[in-house]
């Protein structure tokens, strides 16, 4: 493999919207019933600068209790300023997204605390290592879109994870890095190595290649830390993403409507708090909604439930006019094997179909989150790929018709070796790496590789011979002499 990234048939920025799972009529009913909470019970705001910014700028707050309430006309007309589009931007402007109306990007997400070794299958805690790797993965691999940093450097400190963990991720992969965070001092200082990177702070504000996430959690609450770090994000001036996780049955209603309710109150808290503090600044309405398993109590994130909730975030979002960022693809299968495909395609189709702006998780999750492995990346690239082929649904015009290949061929002709055939063969079909669409015979002599083998092998080669765009060697360089905590371990 070279330095490029193999041809994508069916590119990011495809426009979905041909699954709702909503009609207009619920979608309101969604709107006025989340109206109705936070008017009525409102939501526990943890930090104290949180506090003073929503009172300061209208909302009814309870200091004592730490509740901020809020009445429909007032979340209206806070949330009006955010943008409408957020452009996402790689380092490579190829890799660039346009997050407007339901125009489709689907990618990677974290943060797994496990990795399966490539070699052995063996389940290990992740490393630094493993970041550079996922991130050189999907760089290569055509269908994923953007690299939401996978897992977790178990073997640093907590003060030093953020600089290494985002810059392992922008030297191995120009698309677009999105990943969380968890000191204040490390959003700092990416965001000082990324202006070295960009050629100083207006041009990386004018083409961000990275952005945050904060989390609210479920039910109803700004967590201190996660909010202290929220308003750090904002005050980089990166675009940002706040997601709730709303577990239906669990730490949400359980209904899918009444965790949809909820959820809409949590993604409003993080874009109400983004927009008082930063009027204009580039935030998501950010969703993952998930499940329990009601017989057991486990968390669910590969049921099909998921996926239609995610789905149907793509909708409540564009009722608000903002870009979202969902989930799909993730499941709960140990292993790659054929749960962890029916589980990620399920809900990634679903998700895509409704036109879904940013869907993450959706490759090389695998056990409800925890690990990662690198054959399901190369699955889950081929399950993107079919995905995209779906939303771009089938064109009709005078080529597609085919009115007078038809009648050239005539009655028992053949197509195969007609010109429109073979001008067509890209546009209209999607050929997956993964399956095997042979002959038996020709399958058994080729060692009979079942699915996750050729995944494997895929991966194999990619990551011994493909070699990304690093960063330039001088900016590299002074990057790691003043970036405190920078481990220096990095792949060739």
């Amino acid at each position: 493999m070279g330095r490029r990234n193999r041809k994508n048939q069916f590119p990011g920025g495809l426009t979905g919207g041909l699954y709702k799972p909503l009609t207009e009529e619920k979608i309101e009913k969604i709107h006025k019933a989340a109206m109705k909470v936070f008017e009525d019970t409102g939501i526990e705001v943890n930090d104290e600068r949180a506090l003073k910014a929503f009172h300061e700028a209208g909302a009814i707050v309870d200091f004592d209790k730490k509740i901020v309430k809020a009445k429909e006309e007032w979340i209206l007309e806070k949330i009006s300023t955010a943008p409408e589009a957020v452009t996402l931007y790689g380092r490579d402007e190829k890799n660039n997204m346009v997050l407007d109306g339901y125009d489709v990007y689907i990618g990677t997400g974290g943060t797994a605390t496990n990795a399966l070794d490539l070699e052995t299958g063996e389940r290990k805690p992740s490393t630094l290592e493993d970041v550079q790797k996922a991130a050189r993965l999907v760089d290569a691999l055509e269908n994923i879109h953007y690299f939401v940093i996978s897992c977790f450097p178990n073997e640093l400190e907590k003060e030093n994870i953020d600089v290494n963990r985002f810059y392992a991720a922008l030297r191995n992969t120009t698309k677009h890095v999105m990943g969380g965070v968890y000191t204040r001092e490390g959003i700092e200082n990416i965001t000082k190595y990324a202006e070295e990177i960009a050629g100083g702070r207006d041009k990386l504000l004018e083409k961000p290649f990275l952005s945050f996430i904060t989390c609210i959690m479920s039910p109803l609450v700004m967590d201190k830390d996660y909010t202290d770090l929220m308003i750090a994000a904002i005050e980089s001036g990166l675009p940002l993403a706040t997601p709730t996780a709303p577990m239906a049955g669990s730490t949400s209603p359980g209904s899918l409507a009444g965790t949809l309710v909820q959820m809409t109150v949590e993604a409003l808290s993080g874009v109400l708090l983004t927009q008082i503090i930063d009027p204009g600044h580039p935030v998501l309405f950010s969703c993952v909604p998930t499940t329990s398993d009601l017989r057991t109590g486990a968390f669910c994130f590969g049921s099909i439930e998921m996926g239609m909730m995610n789905a149907a975030c793509s909708q409540i979002s564009r009722f608000y006019k903002l870009p979202n960022y969902t989930t799909a693809g993730v499941n709960e299968s140990k292993i790659p094997d054929i749960q962890s495909g029916y589980e990620s395609m399920a809900t990634t189709l679903l998700c895509a179909l409704s036109g879904c702006n940013y869907i993450h998780d959706a490759a090389g999750l695998i056990e409800s989150g925890l690990s990662i492995s690198y054959e399901q990346y190369v699955i889950d690239n081929d399950i993107i790929g079919m995905c995209m082929r779906a939303v771009k649904g089938i064109d009709v015009d005078e080529n597609t018709l085919a009115v007078d290949v038809i009648n050239d061929v005539g009655p028992a002709g053949n197509f195969l070796s007609h010109n429109h055939t073979i001008q067509n063969m890209q546009s209209e079909f999607f050929y997956n790496k993964v399956s095997d669409r042979k002959t038996r015979i020709t399958w058994e002599e080729e060692g009979a590789l079942d699915g996750t083998e050729r995944a494997r092998i895929i991966a194999k080669d990619i990551l011994t011979n493909y070699k990304p765009n690093f960063i330039d060697k001088e900016i590299e360089e002074k990057i790691l002499e003043s970036t405190p905590g920078m481990v220096k371990k990095w792949l060739d």
